[in-house]
């Protein structure tokens, strides 16, 4: 072993540990990174981001070039028993909270290559491919990692801190016995995905379509340009690996294509799972991504949770290790890392179930009583539903201790009136403090947040003044990863609130449980 000691060491090197690598280090931390495949995995797994994952990419320097391979994503269409519609997932109307469109389709393996490419321009970022860590050991100041590389070659690596990134099987989560819960789903699907040539394009909707009919429940993606994707339910007795066969999964797809229509992409049986870790920290190690959860993929949240796990984690990371935050206060960060998080999945995951028990009730009596309801619910006009709206906010962890209604949502992003431009791009990341255009500004402001007054630099478009005042605030008090520690509607208030921040960040806190469903 050389006397290198890392920063920070990322096993896993997949959307979440790459971009936990480019936030590290574009923090000025020094990164190893290793991952047992070659290279990018070229079959693509995720098709769905939402603009909170936009911004982390906006955040890296890389909007530009991931945009090009990005589309909006199309409404989603829910059909019941007898072909009726019965639910409208659309899009929320511009302006845009976030600066972007609030939901996209992806190509996975083209995006992938854009972050490494990002990463590789990072001198104090290492990455090794074709390596595999096969033991673990850690104590008080740091980890271990032995990685067998090309040639089994085997060494050691030393770092302050790990992250776990690899995946749902990850040999770090076993080898330290971190179990996971069960949170009762577990299903058979085949996907199956399709470059549909101009024949096929004829033939298929143009919306993405959910089938929730009781014989076999399935679900139509329009992904990027010609990709389509098909997640297909296979019933008790199927054999998986059967139906991930080219002849099977054709037949499957033969009440919308045959094989004149289009190239098999991939096609690919899995469980449908929803999991999530016990304890995302131990020691100095942390889960994050598959590592740390599984959700059944109804709202395409999986990739974009793994994201928003390293984005959490990387900004509290980089504040201990550069030496900005210390003692218990740098503990209390790093534990709230998991508090945050797991309660986080833990709540997405009981909503996406939600929106699996209304594509998946296999008895038909129940299916025709839940398409009745939903038809009764909106008075027999099915009414658009902007997909956004099913993402909850943090409800525990770094958070002030008033519970007002915008504390733990995620600040939107405007577009300001002078440049245009958004205002990360306009005025950084880190903590911010927001004031409203008429808000009183106190003058005891602590340095190390920056102040962005809208009165002296106004929005071009109104999404933080109807932030505002839909929560009743005046100033808003905004975390590196964009959420929100807490409002104030004075000036006074304010003072109270950058207090309560000063002492947390010195001193420490008590992690208070969120209230779980």
């Amino acid at each position: 072993m050389n006397n290198r000691v890392y920063d920070v060491a990322i096993v896993g090197y997949g959307p979440s540990g790459v971009v936990a690598a480019g936030l590290l280090g574009q923090a000025g931390l020094n990164v190893y990174a290793c991952d047992k495949l070659p290279g990018v995995y070229e079959i693509p797994r995720a098709v769905a981001l939402d603009h909170e994952i936009m911004r982390v990419f906006q955040q890296l320097g890389l909007v530009d070039a991931i945009q090009s391979f990005t589309e909006p994503f199309t409404p989603s269409e829910y059909f019941g028993v007898d072909g009726q519609l019965i639910r409208r997932m659309t899009m929320v109307e511009p302006p845009f909270p976030q600066g972007y469109t609030p939901s996209m389709v992806f190509s996975q393996p083209a995006v992938e290559r854009v972050l490494r490419e990002r990463v590789a321009q990072m001198r104090n970022v290492r990455v090794e491919l074709s390596a595999e860590v096969v033991d673990l050991q850690q104590d008080a100041q740091g980890a271990t990692l032995h990685v067998r590389g090309p040639g089994e070659q085997l060494r050691s690596v030393r770092a302050r801190c790990v992250i776990a990134c690899d995946g749902g099987s990850s040999f770090v989560r076993t080898v330290l016995d971190l179990p996971l819960e069960d949170l009762d789903f577990d299903e058979p699907w085949l996907v199956v995905d399709v470059l549909v040539n101009e024949r096929g394009l004829a033939k298929l909707p143009k919306v993405s379509v959910q089938y929730c009919e009781p014989e076999r429940p399935c679900t139509l993606v329009i992904g990027p340009k010609n990709h389509r994707r098909w997640e297909i339910s296979l019933k008790p007795g199927e054999d998986p690996r059967q139906a991930a066969t080219p002849e099977q999964a054709w037949a499957f797809l033969a009440r919308w294509l045959t094989p004149r229509d289009g190239t098999l992409w991939r096609q690919a049986s899995y469980r449908f799972h929803a999991l999530v870790a016990e304890r995302w920290r131990e020691g100095r190690v942390f889960l994050a991504g598959d590592a740390a959860h599984m959700q059944p993929p109804f709202l395409g949240q999986g990739m974009c949770q793994g994201i928003r796990d390293v984005a959490n984690l990387s900004w509290k990371l980089a504040s201990v290790l550069r030496g900005e935050v210390e003692g218990t206060a740098a503990e209390a960060l790093l534990d709230s890392y998991g508090h945050e998080r797991k309660a986080h999945v833990r709540e997405l995951t009981s909503r996406i179930k939600g929106v699996g028990a209304v594509i998946c009730e296999r008895d038909l009596a129940k299916a025709r009583a839940r398409d009745a309801k939903l038809l009764a619910d909106c008075g027999g006009v099915v009414k658009d539903t902007p997909r956004q709206d099913i993402l909850p906010r943090l409800e525990t962890g770094f958070l002030a201790a008033q519970e007002t209604t915008g504390r733990g949502t995620l600040f939107p992003q405007p577009r300001l009136a002078s440049s245009g431009a958004l205002m990360d791009h306009a005025v950084g990341g880190g903590w911010r403090l927001v004031f409203a255009s008429d808000a009183e500004i106190p003058n005891d402001l602590p340095v190390g947040i920056t102040v962005v007054a809208l009165a002296r630099t106004p929005e071009a478009d109104g999404v933080v003044a109807r932030w505002m005042q839909a929560h009743g605030c005046r100033a808003a008090l905004v975390r590196p990863d964009h959420y929100v520690f807490g409002t104030a509607r004075t000036a006074a208030e304010t003072s109270q609130l950058l207090a309560e921040w000063q002492q947390r960040w010195t001193q420490g806190f008590a992690q208070r449980e969120a209230a779980l469903a």
